[in-house]
């Protein structure tokens, strides 16, 4: 039986991301518009939490976008929508950041033009990186072992728990 060990609850979660809307926002506060584009499955449902928490608390325009990768063959990864990140400023956002593969991948196809800044936030930091990523926006950073997994929960557009086992 494997132990489930809670990081964060719901409430938790919830003032974690709301501090992380006003850091994105305090960031980019220059910017007409910033582009939140969320890694398929659980970075997009973060994104669009951002999204909504940032549209409370400032006038920015905010886009969303949904970010395909194969985590089996990670070259293989996309912008699902049409989208130019031509003199944009991109937020990557994914629940939990492990090694950096994810990310570094992820970002491929805003490379193939100019943006004007990209960022990168996360609910949660595992400080094991080998490729030389880091985030910009952190909700939660913890050292685990490898061998440890984190999961987070999100339901009807909400974090529900995030947990280690």
């Amino acid at each position: 039986m494997t132990t489930k060990i809670e990081l964060l609850n719901a409430h938790e979660a919830d003032l974690r991301l709301h501090r992380l809307a006003y850091e994105i926002y305090e960031n980019n506060m220059d910017a007409v518009e910033i582009v939140l584009a969320g890694i398929i499955d659980r970075g997009l449902d973060i994104a669009k939490i951002l999204k909504k928490k940032i549209e409370e608390i400032s006038t920015l325009q905010v886009t969303l976008i949904s970010v395909y990768i194969n985590k089996a063959n990670p070259i293989e990864c996309h912008i699902v929508e049409e989208f130019s990140p031509t003199n944009k400023n991109i937020i990557l956002v994914d629940d939990v950041a492990n090694s950096g593969k994810t990310v570094l991948y992820a970002l491929k196809p805003f490379l193939e033009s100019i943006p004007l800044k990209i960022q990168v936030a996360v609910l949660i930091d595992r400080k094991h990186k080998r490729y030389p990523i880091a985030s910009d926006y952190i909700g939660l950073q913890l050292s685990t072992t490898l061998q440890e997994n984190i999961l987070v929960e999100v339901e009807k557009g909400k974090v529900k728990s995030a947990y280690i086992s």
